[in-house]
């Protein structure tokens, strides 16, 4: 029988059904990974919609339903006591936050401030590094967020400098990414600064981060990471990157509120950063290199609750499960003929995130009809990526809501535009 969005509409109410059912549960973090009762309460802990099959968690990740409901308390709480709470004992609670936050990334609090995501941290560490002049270069490559591009290329246009750009290998290898970043150093000797975005929101591309700041620092090469997406989607702390520069979001992988990020900046590597425009120019420490004015401050205070729900899960049983649910439906879909998976198998290369196309089918229209498909005649949400070298594709993005039969029903459903689309 052909799958269609009506039967598989049909079979997600069902599954809906059985989990509303279910009283709150209080998982237990020494479960084992791979109880399939374990990860149905997890999934029970977040309000999912149920119009589609939703794989597309990457633009930022839902609140589970103790994170939510803490951030309705704090929205109520600062509406209620606006000024008589942030003039008064606000700054001491967000202060709090911070060292929350810090020891959950293994870094000093003076090391990171908050910000309203990755974007504007990654703004000012790039917009604000004082250590580029004319004649000198930056490097960004394909697989990097636009927005991060134009903010390297708006750095080297004010510098005097030269933006230069690679593609990276597809295929991709560990090795082969390894190969064109050494490549890309030995060719140009006036590189003085590299954007790495660990895992790419293009692919799922994860870079070698640590290797490839240590070939850069040997040079003298300064690195700015994009680590967006892979912050609680890979298992990794900050100090395994070793980088200076980091830019992170809280609102995709950890779930916290949307609007909330931060920046870390190595402590011997502050003056390297120029104080924030609105800031005094001989502002000190890292809160004087962004400058958000008023903000959700709601948002920012939530983040206590979802560091609570991420650690109860635990970071290495988190990324495992993503692992789990990314192989339930490329392995199956790399077996077929006339569909290319674009993100390497190795685990050092990938996390959740997984791309693919039909083969010969790489433009734009192609994937966006691909990606239509899906969600009109299948109710799978996915969404179309582009900016590659090598064109257009579909990216999809599971979550700990997630179930094997989510994915399973994305792998037939890539198997019937396969055969039906096929040349």
């Amino acid at each position: 029988m052909a799958v269609t969005r009506r039967n598989m509409m049909a079979r997600l109410a069902a599954g809906a059904s059985a989990l509303a059912a279910r009283p709150l549960p209080a998982f237990a973090a020494s479960a084992p990974i791979a109880s399939g009762d374990y990860w149905a309460e997890v999934a029970a802990q977040y309000d999912v919609t149920r119009e589609v099959i939703q794989l597309e968690n990457g633009n930022w990740g839902m609140m589970a339903r103790p994170v939510l409901e803490t951030y309705r308390e704090l929205v109520a709480r600062v509406n209620r006591e606006t000024s008589f709470y942030a003039r008064r004992t606000m700054v001491r609670d967000l202060g709090a936050v911070r060292e929350r936050l810090a020891a959950y990334l293994g870094v000093g609090t003076d090391e990171i401030v908050l910000t309203r995501n990755a974007t504007e941290a990654l703004t000012a560490l790039i917009g604000q590094y004082n250590r580029l002049g004319a004649g000198d270069a930056l490097l960004c490559a394909d697989l990097d967020y636009d927005s991060m591009m134009a903010s390297m290329a708006s750095a080297a246009s004010r510098r005097g400098a030269r933006l230069l750009k690679i593609t990276l290998p597809e295929p991709a290898s560990y090795d082969n990414i390894l190969a064109a970043y050494a490549a890309a150093f030995a060719a140009n000797p006036a590189l003085k600064l590299v954007l790495l975005t660990h895992i790419s929101h293009r692919t799922g591309l994860m870079l070698p981060v640590r290797e490839i700041v240590a070939m850069a620092r040997a040079r003298g090469i300064d690195t700015i990471v994009d680590a967006a997406h892979s912050l609680g989607q890979a298992d990794f702390r900050l100090a395994d990157l070793d980088a200076d520069f980091v830019g992170i979001n809280l609102h995709k992988w950890i779930g916290a509120p949307l609007g909330v990020g931060a920046a870390y900046i190595r402590r011997e590597r502050l003056s390297a950063i120029d104080p924030d425009p609105a800031e005094d120019a001989g502002a000190e420490g890292i809160w004087a290199r962004v400058h958000t004015g008023t903000l959700d401050y709601a948002t920012q205070l939530s983040v206590p609750a979802a560091l609570d729900f991420s650690e109860r899960i635990g970071s290495s049983r988190r990324a495992a499960r993503l692992l789990e649910l990314r192989a339930r439906w490329v392995e199956p879909v790399r077996e077929l003929a006339g569909v290319e998976v674009l993100t390497p198998d190795d685990p050092r290369c990938h996390a959740g995130i997984t791309s693919f196309r039909l083969a010969g089918k790489a433009s734009v229209d192609d994937n966006r009809a691909l990606s239509g498909c899906l969600l009109d005649e299948f109710g799978i949400f996915t969404v179309l990526r582009t900016g590659l070298a090598s064109g257009a594709c579909v990216r999809v993005t599971p979550a700990l809501f997630n179930s094997f039969d989510d994915l399973d029903a994305l792998a037939t459903a890539v198997a019937q535009i396969a055969g039906e689309w096929g040349d």
